[in-house]
């Protein structure tokens, strides 16, 4: 039997949704939480320097922490400890305290057929996609998670040992690069004494990434109609009503200096038949008026009898690694996600438009 997992975790660094998004449907978290028990008990034999005890305790202090830290120890995320607060999910920290991540270990029920520790990374390859080499191994050792596949994408963090991964619907989680454990969690950053977020860094590499993987053949592109000033991705849907609100605005960006390039990214039950009758569009000029007449008259062109081949689908997949919770989702090309009001006058000033 296959199990299903992870939902996404309001945990240290929350993403705050603007009321201009079209929210993903909520994927169903049905991994038995009572596994952490386990993972708890196999940390008890662990052996625990006293010195990084200390400045762990002295970090979590000053940056904040007012639950009781019952113990440190261990974790079972490659180069993290576990620390244990009293009523509350438990932390993972780096050795030196600057990376965190708060949540329970899920056991992966998998058998383990590969055992053998590979090279991990360096900080050359923060928000690379993981080698071919590691992602078989991964995979071999999820077989009972019916989530994973050749398509899931899993990246590189700041933490060698630990690995970023989405579901195709966009859910991250992060686990051990032996496949192991699996948490909910994000990693979190304390720079000088001080939460400060998620570990942005990784995010706009990782992001970054993405796009760059993406079939250009497979975007719908509104060129910059005065000199070219900035580029943005937006994943879009024909249904979203915010998209449609957005829409409405890029003949103003275009005009400004900013190009426009959509990924598909279908997220309703009708849509991706509709977005697919788009798509099948010969040309790009096609495809731009069939996807203006969907966006703005919610009119949607049906797709030929000769069209066989989806062109929506393979930039979704790719898309997966940006983890979009809700559409449209406006990236700049260096990565950075915008996570406010696009009908606000800060996105222009998050563009670099005056």
């Amino acid at each position: 039997m296959k199990l299903s997992f992870v939902t996404f975790a309001s945990l240290i660094g929350v993403m705050s949704l603007a009321t201009t998004a079209c929210a993903q449907p909520s994927a169903k978290d049905v991994m038995n939480k009572n596994t952490s028990q386990n993972v708890a008990s196999s940390q008890a034999a662990g052996t625990m320097n006293q010195s990084i005890d200390s400045h762990l305790r002295q970090v979590l202090t000053q940056a904040g922490i007012k639950a009781q830290i019952t113990s440190i120890a261990p974790s079972n995320l490659p180069n993290m400890y576990q620390v244990t607060l009293a009523g509350q999910a438990p932390l993972h920290i780096t050795k030196d305290g600057k990376y965190v991540i708060q949540g329970e270990l899920q056991k992966n029920p998998s058998k383990r057929v590969v055992t053998k520790t590979l090279p991990r990374s360096h900080s050359e390859q923060i928000g690379q996609p993981v080698s071919a080499t590691v992602k078989s191994a991964m995979l071999a050792n999820m077989s009972a998670l019916k989530n994973m596949s050749t398509k899931t994408p899993f990246f590189y963090t700041a933490v060698p040992g630990v690995i970023w991964g989405a579901t195709l619907e966009g859910v991250p989680f992060l686990l051990s690069d032996d496949a192991q454990y699996i948490t909910d969690g994000e990693i979190s950053v304390i720079e000088n004494g001080q939460f400060v977020g998620l570990d942005t860094e990784f995010e706009q590499r990782k992001n970054q990434s993405v796009l760059a993987i993406l079939d250009d053949k497979q975007l719908i592109r509104y060129p910059a109609t005065s000199t070219e000033k900035a580029v943005i991705y937006v994943a879009d849907d024909v249904n979203c009503p915010y998209c449609r609100r957005f829409h409405q605005q890029i003949p103003m960006l275009n005009a400004k200096g900013v190009t426009v390039n959509v990924i598909g990214y279908p997220i309703y039950e009708q849509s991706p038949a509709q977005m697919r009758g788009i798509w099948c569009q010969t040309d790009a000029n096609s495809r731009r008026q069939a996807f203006d007449k969907a966006m703005l008259q919610g009119e949607m062109t049906p797709a030929s009898a000769s069209c066989d081949v989806d062109q929506v689908t393979p930039n979704r997949d790719k898309a997966a690694g940006l983890a979009v919770m809700a559409t449209p989702a406006i990236y700049r090309e260096d990565g950075v996600l915008y996570q406010a009001s696009f009908e606000s006058p800060e996105f222009l000033k998050f563009l670099g438009i005056e």
